[in-house]
């Protein structure tokens, strides 16, 4: 189990223990974190999963792949640490991961 921590944009907080192998967003949905929509079921064909990666995480969950940083194009708000957290796979490596939730999702 790895621990998760979702930051709502207004900075409510939710840690959360994830099994390794599940995504960002299934743990999201699973623990109904506030502001994951989740629309296409993580399917990378929408951008209603969008969070932003705590900087100091950038390097270990990794750069997007092409087809993910298409659909961010479709996201609210895009910034450098943006993700679709449907792409990022939950590992040991990723225990105490932080990721905040934009003000909305389309």
């Amino acid at each position: 189990m790895t621990k998760i921590i979702f930051k709502e944009h207004d900075g409510k907080e939710h840690a959360v223990e994830v099994e390794n192998g599940m995504t960002v967003m299934e743990a999201a949905i699973k623990n109904m974190i506030p502001g994951i929509d989740a629309d296409c079921g993580g399917a990378c064909a929408c951008a209603t999963c969008h969070v932003y990666v705590d900087p100091a995480w950038m390097e270990k969950v990794g750069k997007p792949e092409s087809m993910e940083e298409d659909m961010l194009d479709f996201a609210f708000d895009v910034r450098e640490n943006s993700r679709l957290s449907c792409q990022i796979k939950v590992t040991d490596a990723l225990e105490g991961l932080v990721v905040t939730t934009p003000e909305k999702q389309f």
